[in-house]
């Protein structure tokens, strides 16, 4: 569970400064980002075609980036709701239950949305495996909340 609650804690942070850490990325890669994407291709292409994206649309429209602010700040308060199941397993069986409908919902989300909004297959797989790796902790967390209420229940 507190794997869960640690990646939702992380991909919430990182959504802040994403023009930042793409500005980075571009810098370890060696990376010419005055350029633009033209020339390149694959990860390189993406990376740089959605770093100048949000380059020109904060220098237009910096407003939109609370969008993503909020996106932030919605994957802090999913990860403050397993710290209820966390502390008490048992009592936390229905939010668990929303996170693994919610990693199952990732996959047709990224399917079905990715390609209307022009996003690489190989970028919309990653998006899935948030929902893959995600369910992982969770169904872990149900077998160990079934073998609590089994251990309850034998002592009783």
């Amino acid at each position: 569970m507190l794997l869960f609650i640690t990646g939702l804690i992380i991909s919430g942070i990182t959504a802040f400064p994403l023009l930042v850490e793409l500005r980075i990325l571009t810098n370890l890669l060696g990376v010419d980002s005055a350029q633009g994407p033209d020339g390149y291709t694959g990860l390189t292409f993406w990376i740089l075609t959605v770093q100048h994206g949000l380059e020109q649309t904060y220098a237009i429209y910096p407003w939109l980036a609370y969008g993503t602010d909020w996106l932030a700040f919605g994957h802090i308060v999913i990860a403050m709701f397993f710290v209820g199941p966390l502390i008490n397993p048992p009592s936390g069986r229905a939010v668990i239950y929303s996170g693994i409908a919610a990693c199952l919902g990732v996959i047709p989300l990224a399917l079905i949305c990715g390609p209307i909004r022009g996003i690489p297959l190989y970028w919309r797989l990653i998006d899935c495996s948030f929902g893959v790796f995600g369910i992982l902790p969770l169904i872990y967390s149900l077998r160990l909340i079934r073998r609590i209420e089994q251990t309850s229940t034998a002592t009783s």
